[in-house]
């Protein structure tokens, strides 16, 4: 086997560990990882990363290693100034190209965007490279070109911070050029929209595509005019209406009526319609995430041009109804959070209402005094519709204000004096905002018979919303009668059977908590326990929602159902750990759900960086509920999660050194949370108790994982200053068996070691650990030069010794 075999056997061995190693090993992956960096700042990484993408093989070689192949040489071209690294050899262009064209259709769908990342990162850093790109960009099939053409554009409008070797000058010629192209863009998208029509995923492809050229102002040179009537934005309003690609569209179109100030007419002529066809519908079926998409452009259009809308105009008038029946009483009143901070929040918004009631009467009056051929007092239509629309919003701000301070509202000003003389058009108004309380309060009414009459008809998907809805709000108001034994019963059986009745996640949630409030107003304590547990023990369908992500691989081909179901589970988690975490009775069933999180193949995967760049909102997930459950669980739990507790510890050391920002700050605040937990409990016992305290589970974790956390945490002296205190008062206790400040010098020893040779002079090494571990010095200097000389060592920045 030659050289350049050899080191791809040992590359695929190291990405085979990182991806697919023991879960039990954790020094075999953490050894993996270093080799990893260590590659990537080497030299050899241009041909051993070129030659597994242009690879002959058939069939090629795993996904997982073309993946980290290709972002291994996106982050060699955006670092050029690392060990080794200098700019990007020519044939690394070529490597890149023919990767495109083959993966396009043979990989999955984010090695593709990978492999244009550098591509872009590629023409951002060359002489002439946006036209070299394009011209080339001609042979390539169309799925790459459109990928290429999505992510070229995000180089000008990205975070900077990320980047190297880039100056303004160069960002600018770099705009200058990609913008030139723009016209020729908008042509391509023109013929792509054409054909997405019937496939949704291209569909939502070009929109992405759209967008991004959108952001970099793509149509700033138009004439206002051909702008309204073009044909992508036609394309756009209309991909609205397909379910998979709503939220793209939803980004387009917000951004276009922000950048271009004569859209928002254009927009506000189809708004009769997308209240119609769109908004009524979701209102109806409760999906928040159209609801919540239209309110953000709704809002944009009204900040864009709040002169339009004050004139007035049926469209005008019809953008104002749509908002009103988003209203933020809406999501106040049905709140999944605790009564307390839902009464919190009624209070706090109560004047915001009051006041939105005042302009509403205002609103609704009658402001003519034509009469019909009978005498009877002419409405204009368009009040009459208006009055229809606020009934929901009327019924809201009475239930969030309180029906007191409604009434009082009502019959305020003195009107009812006859001393006073008041228009009767403010008196008709008023009696007309009473009436419709009333008769939506008479509605509910009769309603609950019905649905009580036939408790079965919460399994049904048409009614499911409603009816646990209902039940939420029967169970919170009347509490009094809902904890007796026979209708506990009954609510038992509905959790029970919630599996069998394909609820949706929000609708189980809505049940859970009226069978909590139910529960919660029992008396007897032990009575309330047991009740308790048995809901609980009955709730792991969140966990096995998590890991039903994993085995439902359609999931990850759509970013927004995947993340919608992860935020779902996630939840799920916190009403187990933030509610009753805290209680001893519910230690064991904490640590249960604990361990089946644990155990899904999705966390399992979390063993490099690269892994954690690709999922970084199950990185938040993990780890902030890993800060929940030791915060929040009890000293038994702790003690018997230490297995647990010391694999999230590990991973969380790994995914601090990830590039996304998101999941490298979730996982330093675990960390940081560790060890602050760890600190109190040696500050509440400054004895070493026995092997059954949680201080001694944590601070034995810390001492076996201290070593990989030196060689992974390299972003925040924080951490490492939490660390050395910890360090130093277990050295004045009899903490000092498991955990003190030699143990901190031999870490420190180990990750200046690990270190390349050509980083230190000859000696440095054995000088800089003493001045770090200077008492004096080391919260002030030491750890702050210590962490960010870590830094630029595994981050392959430093070109020169150091000098310390």
């Amino acid at each position: 086997m030659d050289e350049a075999s050899e080191l791809r056997a040992r590359l695929a061995a190291a990405v085979h560990a990182l991806n697919h190693g023991a879960q039990h090993d954790p020094s075999a992956r953490l050894a993996a990882n270093q080799w990893l960096l260590a590659l990537q700042r080497s030299p050899q990484a241009w041909g051993v990363a070129t030659s597994l993408l242009v690879s002959p093989e058939n069939p090629p070689p795993p996904a997982d290693l073309l993946f980290f192949a290709a972002q291994m040489l996106r982050r060699k071209i955006q670092c050029p100034g690392a060990a080794g690294g200098g700019g990007a050899p020519p044939h690394v262009l070529d490597a890149l190209l023919l990767a495109a064209g083959r993966f396009c259709y043979l990989g999955p769908p984010r090695l593709l965007t990978q492999i244009s990342l550098a591509l872009a990162a590629l023409a951002l850093r060359a002489d002439g490279g946006v036209e070299g790109l394009f011209a080339r960009m001609r042979h390539l099939p169309e799925p790459a070109v459109l990928e290429l053409l999505t992510v070229l554009p995000e180089e000008v409008v990205q975070d900077q911070s990320g980047d190297t070797g880039v100056d303004a000058a160069a960002r600018g010629r770099f705009t200058r050029e990609v913008m030139a192209h723009a016209p020729s863009v908008l042509e391509f998208l023109l013929g792509q929209s054409d054909n997405a029509a019937a496939d949704d995923e291209r569909n939502r492809r070009v929109l992405r595509c759209l967008l991004s050229w959108v952001r970099v102002g793509c149509f700033s040179e138009m004439p206002p005019a051909a702008l309204a009537a073009h044909p992508l934005l036609t394309f756009a309003f209309n991909s609205l209406q397909v379910p998979f690609s709503f939220d793209v569209a939803v980004e387009v179109m917000t951004e276009l009526v922000s950048q271009y100030q004569d859209l928002p007419q254009a927009f506000l002529n189809k708004m009769p319609y997308i209240r119609e066809a769109l908004l009524l519908p979701a209102l109806a079926n409760r999906n928040e995430k159209i609801i919540a998409g239209l309110v953000c452009l709704m809002c944009e259009v009204g900040q864009a041009a709040p002169a339009l809308v004050a004139e007035g105009s049926v469209q005008a008038l019809a953008l104002a109804d749509a908002l009103l029946r988003c209203s933020l009483a809406h999501f106040i009143l049905e709140s999944d959070a605790q009564t307390d901070k839902r009464n919190a929040a009624q209070e706090l918004f109560s004047p915001v209402f009051s006041s939105l009631l005042d302009a509403l009467l205002f609103r609704a009056q009658i402001d003519t005094d034509e009469h019909d051929t009978d005498g009877e007092l002419c409405i204009p239509d368009g009040l009459a519709q208006f009055r229809m629309n606020l009934e929901e919003l009327l019924v809201d701000i009475c239930l969030l204000i309180g029906g007191s301070a409604y009434i009082n509202k009502i019959f305020s000003g003195g009107w009812v004096l006859a001393s006073q003389s008041f228009a009767w058009k403010e008196v008709e108004v008023r009696m007309y905002a009473l009436s419709m309380v009333y008769k939506s309060f008479g509605d509910v009414i009769g309603s609950y018979s019905k649905m009580l009459a036939s408790s079965q008809r919460i399994s049904k998907p048409i009614s499911s919303n409603a009816c646990s809805l209902a039940l939420r709000k029967l169970c919170e108001d009347g509490s009094s009668f809902m904890n007796e034994p026979q209708n506990l019963e009954i609510l038992f059986w509905i959790s029970e059977g919630m599996d069998a009745g394909n609820l949706r996640i929000e609708d189980e949630e809505e049940i859970i908590s009226a069978i909590t409030h139910a529960l919660c107003s029992v008396l007897v304590k032990e009575l309330r326990k047991s009740l308790l547990a048995r809901l609980l023990c009955s709730s792991y369908s969140a966990v096995e929602k998590l890991i039903d992500i994993d085995r439902d691989q359609s999931l990850r081909q759509n970013p927004a159902a995947y993340t919608e179901a992860l935020n779902f589970a996630v939840h799920g988690l916190h009403s187990v750990v933030e509610e009753f975490g805290h209680k001893e009775e519910y230690g064991a069933l904490c640590v249960r759900t604990f361990e089946t999180l644990s155990s899904a193949a999705s966390i399992s995967t979390l063993n490099s960086s690269y892994t954690c760049d690709q999922e970084p909102d199950l990185v938040e997930a993990y780890t902030n509920f890993a800060s929940t459950f030791i915060r929040c669980c009890p000293k038994e739990a702790i003690v018997a999660s230490g297995s647990l507790l010391e694999l999230s510890f590990q991973k969380a050391a790994i995914c601090s050194t990830a590039m996304h920002r998101g999941a490298a700050l979730a996982a330093m605040s675990y960390m940081s949370c560790f060890l602050d937990v760890s600190l109190a409990a040696a500050l509440e016992s400054r004895e070493c108790l026995s092997d059954g305290s949680p201080g001694v589970v944590l601070a034995q974790i810390l001492a076996r994982c201290g070593e990989g956390l030196m060689s992974n945490v390299h972003k925040s002296a924080t951490i490492l200053q939490q660390l050395a205190a910890l360090c130093s008062l277990c050295e004045r206790t009899t903490w000092k068996g498991i955990l003190s400040w030699d143990s901190l010098c031999r870490w420190l020893q180990a990750a200046v070691k690990s270190m390349p040779s050509e980083y230190l002079r000859q000696g440095e090494a054995e000088m800089i650990i003493p001045l770090w571990l200077n008492p004096q010095i080391i919260f002030t200097v030491g750890l702050p030069i210590m962490s960010e000389t870590i830094m630029l060592t595994c981050k392959g920045k430093v070109e020169e010794p150091l000098n310390v």
